[in-house]
């Protein structure tokens, strides 16, 4: 780590670690920094996306159609960050007939940890445990949970040193100071009197976990959870609606360089900038995606009643918001039906234009291609 790249004005110290290693160690929040006046346009811009955004996720009739993609792309998203790559498709196939993987360039690998990824995510949203370290550990279990890589202890804080980039371009605190950094992090998790804005708030925790890395990997996906679940609790949404992991793949050099930022020159309005961009860009897509599934939902009804709708079928178009993938074994246990009866109704779908067979999918698997491409399409050009 380039010591002099640290200006005198940084937010925490250089301490020598081995040799002639350095390691910094951040001082803990709230930053001295002020908000400025500035951003305060951006702030207000930010909030009243997110009160959009709950008001229509708020009248879901069935939330699953917006949640359940949204987690998926979190995932997606969030991990091709640290390098793992799934596509939805694979994601979904996936959870529909999870799988070992075989070797070391095995597809199944990247696909289980972002499959992973979302179970972490569930796990930190249904836990009664409120934000804390041990609820980071638990997530951070189950995100690399029966992956390949060794020394990765899961569920650990780290006991080594490490180094950001492969020219150790930023060491984060020694093993020594991890646990003072983090018990000091979660105090301010509970603060009674919060200094700045709940959603600020959020973009400067998540940059204190980062700068801490207290794990030995899975430190950028454990971040952007924590990311998640402070936006949903903080800012008062009833379900989470909000990630911002796209945003940050999207730009991804922005995002690093405003993190390193902060550390070298105490640039927090430039890391809250970004991010309060990043929170209108999501929020806006996402309201965007929700509209067209409603419309997609109520076009699905009109095109049922042409082919005769019943029950059961009205019963499997309400599924595949949630999973726009079906197998015809799966169905048919699911409905408690024969399997000809299972196919029979899919086939039916597919006559109103709803399904279409995956070809070369074994088992036989349908799939929604319209719900996935809202869901699952990129709404913009990268």
């Amino acid at each position: 780590m380039k010591v002099e790249q640290f200006a005198e004005a940084r937010p925490g110290r250089i301490i020598p670690i081995m040799g002639d290693e350095h390691a910094f160690v951040p001082d803990q929040l709230p930053p001295d920094w002020e908000f400025p006046n500035g951003l305060w346009p951006l702030l207000a811009e930010a909030k009243h996306q997110i009160g959009i955004l709950e008001g229509l996720g708020r009248n879901l009739p069935n939330p699953g159609i917006l949640l359940r993609p949204l987690e998926d792309r979190e995932a997606i998203r969030s991990s091709s960050l640290e390098g793992t790559y799934a596509t939805p498709k694979e994601l979904l196939l996936f959870e529909l007939a999870p799988r070992e993987s075989l070797s070391e360039g095995d597809p199944a690998n990247d696909q289980r940890e972002v499959f992973n990824y979302r179970l972490a995510f569930h796990h930190g949203t249904q836990s009664s445990l409120p934000l804390s370290l041990r609820l980071l550990k638990e997530m951070h279990e189950i995100l690399l949970r029966g992956v390949r890589g060794k020394d990765r202890a899961p569920g650990e804080f780290r006991k080594i040193q490490v180094a950001i980039g492969s020219t150790r371009r930023f060491v984060p605190p020694p093993p020594e100071q991890v646990m003072t950094c983090l018990d000091a992090l979660e105090k301010y998790f509970h603060q009674a009197e919060p200094k700045f804005d709940a959603l600020v708030e959020c973009f400067l925790v998540h940059y204190q976990f980062e700068t801490i890395h207290p794990f030995n990997d899975g430190n950028g996906r454990v971040g952007r959870l924590l990311l998640a679940l402070m936006l949903q609790q903080r800012c008062e949404m009833s379900k989470p609606w909000l990630y911002l992991s796209e945003y940050f793949d999207r730009y991804r050099d922005e995002y690093v360089q405003h993190l390193f930022h902060v550390s070298t020159h105490a640039n927090w309005s430039a890391w809250v900038e970004f991010c309060l961009n990043a929170t209108i860009t999501q929020a806006k897509e996402t309201i965007e995606r929700c509209e067209r599934m409603l419309a997609i939902r109520e076009d699905f009804s009109a095109r049922l009643v042409k082919v005769g709708g019943n029950v059961r079928l009205n019963q499997i178009v309400e599924s595949i918001f949630h999973s726009p993938f079906v197998q015809v074994a799966d169905l048919a246990k699911k409905l408690s039906v024969t399997y000809p009866t299972a196919k029979s109704d899919l086939e039916r779908l597919a006559s109103a234009g709803i399904l279409q067979e995956l070809p070369g999918a074994q088992p036989r698997t349908y799939y929604a291609p319209e719900v996935f491409n809202i869901a699952y399409e990129s709404l913009t050009d990268d």
